[in-house]
């Protein structure tokens, strides 16, 4: 018994802050955003918007395409570093909104950026193991409102945005392996202390917010020495060469992070999904949200080998080998 993904979906708030925005709000330029970070826009919550309002559309499209109905929805998965509320989790709160069966398994995983992978292991398990017929995985994030705006180094990088995925049981080959991983001798590396605050935006000031926190130079190095250790034990799990893997679906963190990967499995980069342009770094969301885009641009297509990989604070990184 395998699970497969059987629908995506993705959703982005309506707000787009452009480099150029950032240029009036702090000593940087559109030139030195985009030669270090490969970003061009992002997108940003509306202050009455929440993680799970965002959600919510994402994952009402992901259902769409998997062709079920929210109340065949048994067991929801839902990453994200910025909830709602410390409590209750995201995910219930989510499965009231859509309406999905009561009493079907809902909560919240929080491992930064690798959000996502974690919660679709998660979610494969209890697939695999016939415990849900229909599982339901989101990464969600509201980043702007733990973003310091006047910290060019972190404020460039971050964004708002949704993705989600469904799974389903199958008899064919669909998540083939996952893989988990974390270090916390890096904690310092990249985080930030506190709980989310509701009431702030994208303009509000940093003062009595927590915020980001982040040693750039030091996670690159990390995250690309781990990201490529990560890749090599997915493919030798499955005894596959890098040139069996159709298409690369990174987390957005950083263009040249991505290239770094990329170079890795020997990939041309018309081969890997890259919105980073676009959405910026969404953190637990940036996986789904980039595999969406390729499935709904028709790149990607049913039968198809992806690398799904993430690297976040903690430090926690994570890949998944999938065949679409």
């Amino acid at each position: 018994m395998y699970s497969q993904i059987a629908g995506t979906g993705s959703h982005l708030p309506e707000r787009i802050l452009t480099n150029h925005d950032l240029e009036r709000m702090m000593d940087t330029t559109d030139e030195w955003i985009r030669e270090r970070t490969g970003i061009e826009r992002r997108r940003i919550a509306a202050d009455h918007e929440t993680t799970v309002d965002l959600a919510e559309p994402a994952a009402r499209r992901a259902i769409e395409a998997a062709g079920v109905q929210p109340e065949d929805v048994d067991f929801i998965v839902f990453g994200t570093t910025t909830p709602d509320y410390i409590f209750p989790n995201c995910g219930a709160l989510l499965q009231h909104r859509l309406g999905c069966r009561p009493g079907g398994a809902a909560f919240g995983v929080e491992t930064a950026c690798s959000g996502f992978l974690y919660a679709l292991a998660i979610a494969d398990k209890f697939v695999r193991a016939g415990e849900s017929q229909c599982a339901l995985v989101v990464g969600a994030e509201t980043m702007s409102r733990i973003t310091d705006w006047t910290d060019r180094s972190t404020a460039v990088l971050f964004a708002d945005g949704a993705g989600a995925v469904v799974l389903r049981p199958s008899s064919e080959p669909g998540i083939l392996s996952t893989h988990l991983h974390a270090d916390g001798q890096y904690k310092d590396m990249l985080y930030c202390p506190g709980a989310v605050p509701r009431e702030t935006g994208a303009h509000a000031g940093s003062r009595h917010k927590p915020v980001i926190r982040m040693t750039g130079n030091e996670v690159f190095k990390v995250a690309v020495t781990n990201l490529g250790k990560v890749v090599d034990e997915a493919l030798q799990a499955n005894n596959l060469d890098r040139s069996a893997i159709d298409w690369l679906v990174p987390h957005q963190a950083n263009i040249r992070i991505i290239q770094a990967t990329a170079r890795k499995l020997e990939l041309p980069m018309e081969r890997v999904v890259v919105t980073v342009q676009d959405h910026g770094n969404t953190s637990t969301a940036s996986v789904p949200l980039a595999l969406d885009v390729g499935v709904r641009d028709g790149r990607i297509k049913r039968g198809d080998l992806l690398l799904l990989e993430a690297f976040g604070g903690g430090v926690t990184w994570g890949a998944a080998l999938v065949r679409f």
